[in-house]
C-alpha cells in the first residue's frame, strides 16, 4: 500500500529529531540515524583489514612520535568519546595522509611526517582527522543518504536491535571515502572546516601550539604548488588560503584555550 506524503513526511521528521545531536567544540545540531555500535565495530573491522592488507612502518622515530601525540589528544578528547579503544597506526606509504574512524582507530602514512615535522605539526593533523569522528561527520553523511534514499519507501528499510536502520560495509566504508586503496577522500568544504576548528581547539588544549596548523597548511600548499588545483567551488577541501584565514580568525581562541591547559610542553622536533 502506497504511504500518504504527509504521513511520510511526519514519520521522516520524527525520525529526524530523535536522531538528533549537537557537535562537541561548534554546538552545530546534525542528525545520526544510525546506530553508534554498528558505525563503531564495522570501523574497527575495516582498520583490522587494513592492517593485515597494508605494510606498517617499523620506523621507531615516527611511531614513537605518534604514539607521544595521539595518547595526548585522546585525553583531552575523552568526554567527546568515552568509548574509544584508542589505536594509532604509521602506515608505511608515501602518501601525504591519515585518517581517524570511530573506536578511536587513527592511521598515518609516513608520507605525512615529510610536512609534520614537529610534535606540534603531526598533532594539528590528528586532532583534525579525529575532530571528523567526534562530530560524526561519516554518521551525519549516512544519515543524509538514508534519508533521501528513504523517502516514499519508509517502512520498507531494515533495521537493527536498536530499531535505527542497518549500514551495509559498502555504505561505511564509502562515507569513509575507502576504496581499493589505502588512502581516503575528504568530507565536504564545511565538514572540513568545521574539523579544522575542533581540531584546533583540541590540539591547544592538548597543551600543542596551535599556530602549527597554519604551518601544516602551507606546507601542504607548497607540496601542491606544481600540480593544478581544482577552483574552490569543485574541491571538497576549502582552499589553503580559506582554511588559514579561518584558523587565524580561530586563533585567540585556541591561544587562550592552550594557556588554560596544564600540559603545555616545548616541541619536541624529530629528524
Amino acid at each position: 500500500m502506497k504511504m500518504q506524503p504527509r504521513f511520510v513526511a511526519a514519520l521522516c521528521a520524527t525520525a529526524l529529531l530523535a536522531g538528533c545531536y549537537e557537535v562537541p567544540v561548534t554546538g552545530r545540531h546534525a542528525v545520526n540515524l544510525v546506530d553508534e555500535k554498528d558505525v563503531t565495530k564495522m570501523s574497527i573491522g575495516m582498520f583490522d583489514d587494513m592492517k593485515g592488507r597494508y605494510r606498517i612502518s617499523r620506523d621507531p622515530a615516527q611511531n614513537a612520535q605518534l604514539q607521544r601525540v595521539g595518547n595526548r589528544l585522546a585525553k583531552v578528547v575523552f568526554w567527546d568519546m568515552p568509548d574509544a579503544e584508542w589505536e594509532f597506526v604509521v602506515f608505511d606509504n608515501p602518501q601525504v595522509n591519515a585518517f581517524a574512524m570511530a573506536g578511536g582507530k587513527v592511521g598515518v602514512f609516513s608520507g605525512l611526517f615529510k610536512i609534520a615535522r614537529d610534535d606540534d605539526e603531526l598533532a594539528s593533523v590528528i586532532a583534525h582527522e579525529i575532530a571528523h569522528v567526534t562530530a560524526k561527520h561519516v554518521h551525519e553523511k549516512l544519515s543524509q543518504e538514508l534519508a533521501v534514499n528513504t523517502v516514499g519507501t519508509v517502512g520498507m528499510l531494515g533495521v537493527g536491535l536498536s530499531g535505527a536502520p542497518l549500514i551495509t560495509s559498502q555504505a561505511l566504508s564509502a562515507a569513509y571515502g575507502l576504496g581499493t586503496t589505502v588512502g581516503g577522500l575528504a568530507f565536504d568544504r564545511k565538514k572540513e572546516k568545521e574539523a579544522d576548528y575542533i581540531g584546533l581547539m583540541y590540539m591547544a588544549r592538548a597543551g600543542f601550539d596551535p599556530q602549527a596548523a597554519i604551518k601544516v597548511i602551507e606546507a601542504l600548499e607548497q607540496l601542491s604548488a606544481s600540480e593544478p588545483a581544482p577552483p574552490a567551488f569543485l574541491s571538497t577541501h576549502p582552499s589553503h588560503p580559506e582554511r588559514i584565514l579561518q584558523l587565524m580568525d580561530a586563533m585567540p581562541k585556541a591561544l587562550a584555550e592552550r594557556e588554560r591547559s596544564s600540559q603545555t610542553t616545548a616541541p619536541i622536533i624529530v629528524r
